[in-house]
């Protein structure tokens, strides 16, 4: 299986030394191998055909900003769907949503940070039995309006729109973390200390055990299952 990984955003630059970037991260979690393309310089596929699945990455960018490289990648999405399987996480998740007739907003909730626990509360087959996931978050953008065409599959109080599943197949997205290990989780949280609501207790909720490999085991799966 060919994968590209969409890189939308770094790595605060203080980090990426000891961390590395997004789609290292990626690769590690679904211990498969990917090509990147960094779409914020323009840089994409030729066309969408030549990848068998794209997933797009986390950006401290909102999807509802005025960036031309964020109306090209809204267009490459569309294309792409339907001809290659799709993820999205985090920001991958809300312009998937915002491409393909979601919406999405600044949250009056605020920040989510720390390690969240989010309700399974529908289960495609690419995915185990577990009633809940436990993963890093870091957002304050959030999906408020469900896309067409797709099941909610995890959902909780502070993040209802959590997980999709697009009801053809084609696509997945999630707006947690996997990627996020525990010590990057917890820098990134002190880099960003004086934006993050309680920020000492969402470095503390990062000790207990998250469910980072079984949600990379199910991205695993989905990729690697029957094509769209």
């Amino acid at each position: 299986m060919k994968l590209a990984i969409l890189e939308t955003g770094r790595p605060p630059e203080p980090l990426i030394a000891e961390y590395g970037r997004y789609p290292a991260m990626f690769e590690a979690l679904l211990a498969l191998e990917a090509h990147s393309f960094e779409v914020e310089a323009g840089d994409y596929p030729v066309k969408p055909e030549d990848f068998d699945a794209y997933l797009i990455t986390g950006s401290p960018a909102g999807v509802y900003e005025d960036l031309p490289w964020i109306g090209e990648l809204k267009t490459f999405i569309k294309r792409a769907r339907g001809r290659a399987r799709l993820v999205g996480i985090c920001f991958g998740h809300q312009v998937m949503a915002q491409a393909l007739g979601g919406h999405v907003e600044k949250s009056a909730k605020g920040w989510g940070v720390g390690l969240h626990t989010y309700p399974i509360v529908r289960r495609p087959s690419w995915m185990d039995d577990a009633p809940a996931v436990s993963v890093p978050a870091s957002h304050q953008d959030q999906v408020v309006l469900q896309p067409p065409d797709t099941d909610i599959i995890a959902s909780s109080l502070f993040t209802p729109y959590a997980g999709l599943a697009w009801r053809d197949g084609s696509a997945i997205s999630f707006q947690f973390h996997p990627e996020f290990s525990p010590a990057y989780a917890k820098a990134l949280i002190e880099h960003r200390y004086d934006r993050a609501p309680d920020p000492e207790a969402a470095i503390a909720s990062l000790d207990a055990p998250n469910d980072n490999a079984r949600v990379g085991d199910w991205i695993r799966r989905f990729l690697l299952s029957r094509s769209p």
